[in-house]
């Protein structure tokens, strides 16, 4: 991404506040960055992560997406990488693996924006930071913390790592499913193990499981134990949780997606309003305090329902970048036009 760096890029006049900072680099804070030069707005990115992307980077890079308009299916690294170099188009400034840690708005209205490397000036400030901080749900299995690392994953950052691999995937969710399906023509077989026979996976998804000749699923079965030796996984117990019978499979791999733990961090205590761990926002992507709005999975709308989804916070993002430029400069019409309209 352009502009990276630890420090202000010698371009960026840091005694002048920009009109936007964007607290979060995934998909709805990327688009927003876009936009927001788009408005010829003077932009700053932050994430606390080394690179851009937020979950579709870290969790699930070479996860195919159905669900964004103008792909019929997209990888999605590869839909980070068409993001980054729209955002970038307008030369933001960018700052990866910097961690906002405090906001404050002044008598004069604007906002100090505090990271753990700089105090950076703003005159208005948009959250996109998805659900925070995350880390993997774990289970209490015999023998995993020796695995760990070295055949149990919570993550799949290559799928060919698991290239004629006999997989256990534990978990009934939209992540443990679409791996499976993802896998099923890279690993010699895939036993998807569910503690219950309802899935929180798209009904959809569960269907092609029960249809996939290369997966078996068992449900009301858990882990007990993983053994191997000095080189990695050789098998697993799993057990029936209505029996407690026992069942020794070979395994190299085990994937572990039974959910994760969000943290919001230092943005629960900037004063905003939340709801269930969202900031609660209005129609025009306000949040109770003027100048601050959000978009994406943190943002809780008041007067609408709440979809988490790459497309809600796309379009979000542009609703509180154009609401933001108004606020930033009155003068400012709220409507852009159309990008077609305007030349690079």
């Amino acid at each position: 991404m352009a502009q990276v760096s630890s420090e202000i890029s010698s371009n960026s006049d840091e005694n002048t506040p920009f009109d936007v900072s964007i607290i979060g680099a995934g998909p709805a804070g990327l688009f927003a960055t876009y936009y927001a030069g788009f408005r010829e707005m003077k932009t700053v990115i932050l994430d606390a992560l080394p690179e851009a992307g937020g979950q579709l980077s870290v969790l699930y890079p070479e996860k195919t997406i159905f669900d964004v308009p103008g792909y019929s299916e997209v990888l999605a690294r590869d839909l980070v990488t068409s993001l980054v170099k729209q955002a970038t188009r307008y030369n933001p400034l960018v700052l990866l693996g910097e961690r906002v840690n405090d906001l404050k708005k002044g008598e004069d209205g604007v906002f100090t924006l505090s990271t753990d490397k700089r105090q950076l000036k703003t005159k208005s400030v948009l959250i996109t930071a998805g659900v925070g901080s995350f880390s993997p749900n774990k289970l209490n299995v015999l023998n995993q913390e020796r695995y760990e690392g070295n055949g149990i994953y919570y993550f799949v950052k290559k799928k060919e790592f698991f290239r004629n691999k006999n997989l256990l995937i534990v978990g009934g969710g939209d992540s443990a499913a679409d791996w499976a399906l993802n896998l099923k023509d890279v690993c010699t077989c895939i036993v998807l193990i569910h503690r219950r026979d309802q899935f929180r996976a798209h009904e959809q998804t569960v269907k092609e499981l029960y249809n996939s000749p290369n997966v078996t699923v068992r449900t009301f079965t858990e882990l007990k134990r993983v053994d191997g030796d000095e080189t990695g996984l050789t098998s697993a117990v799993i057990f029936d949780n209505r029996s407690n019978m026992e069942d020794t499979i070979p395994v190299d791999c085990i994937l572990i997606n039974i959910g994760f733990k969000a943290n919001l961090g230092p943005i629960a205590n900037w004063g905003l309003a939340m709801e269930n761990r969202a900031i609660k926002i209005n129609g025009r992507m306000e949040t109770n305090i003027p100048g601050i709005y959000a978009a994406g999975d943190i943002a809780s709308p008041t007067d609408s329902v709440k979809l988490n989804l790459i497309t809600t916070g796309f379009a979000q993002a542009a609703l509180a970048i154009n609401v933001a430029k108004k606020y930033v400069d009155p003068k400012a019409q709220l409507f852009p036009g159309h990008s077609s309209e305007k030349s690079a």
